[in-house]
């Protein structure tokens, strides 16, 4: 059987460069404005759409917080906490820790995606704690089981260090679920004992913002004792 051959393109071929330039002479200046308008116009739209109508999500901040502090409950639990760490802190770096913040730094790409604004209204929650007084036979075995069990969740390890000879534990992970990026990340100080976590929830805007309010929205926000299984 005789070996098929692909088509030879010819000059009259609508692909072809050639041609295509010559269309865009026929037509001018003209044409050619339109085939630019053709291209930005929506672009524009889009983008300005964008920033009247913020693209992340209507979410009250009490929400963004709760979903942040479920994270970190999780991986309190898995690691084998037992203590029960209430709302504050006293000294950060030293004593235990639990608390809430909120951020602006949720951006938008305004016009054409080329500008790096902040959204008025638009905020990323966090949520860290610590303990103090953590031996590495509980720190150790608590963030292999906790990278573990975040990579069959479907986080992507980011960044995982095992200190030895007396070095450091690090821990970071994130995902994107559809809404945007959460992330968490644990350090283990092995000179102190001393641990730290942390978690955060996609950028979120607060449905209750109005112009004029001070950000960033959904600060002074208080979490719940964070302790095994929620305290109780």
């Amino acid at each position: 059987m005789p070996e098929e051959t692909a088509p030879t393109r010819t000059p009259t071929d609508p692909t072809d460069s050639g041609s295509s330039s010559s269309v865009l002479k026929s037509l001018g200046c003209g044409g050619a404005m339109l085939v630019v308008l053709v291209v930005i116009v929506p672009l524009v739209w889009a983008s300005w759409g964008s920033t009247d109508s913020p693209h992340f999500p209507r979410t009250a901040p009490e929400d963004m917080a709760g979903r942040a502090f479920q994270h970190s409950q999780e991986a309190y639990d898995l690691i084998g906490f037992k203590r029960t760490v209430e709302p504050g802190v006293r000294k950060i770096g030293v004593s235990t820790q639990n608390t809430l913040s909120s951020s602006s730094s949720c951006y938008d790409g305004g016009l054409l995606g080329l500008d790096d604004k902040t959204v008025d209204g638009a905020y990323e929650m966090y949520h860290s704690w610590a303990l103090d007084h953590v031996p590495a036979s509980q720190a150790a075995p608590g963030l292999r089981r906790l990278r573990q069990h975040l990579k069959d969740k479907g986080w992507e390890i980011t960044s995982y260090q095992e200190g030895t000879q007396g070095k450091d534990w690090d821990l970071f992970a994130k995902r994107d679920d559809g809404d945007g990026t959460e992330r968490m990340s644990f350090t283990w100080f092995s000179d102190q004992e001393y641990f730290v976590g942390g978690a955060s929830a996609p950028c979120a805007y607060d449905p209750a913002w109005k112009d004029g309010d001070i950000g960033p929205a959904g600060d002074h926000q208080t979490p719940p004792a964070l302790g095994p299984h929620n305290g109780t």
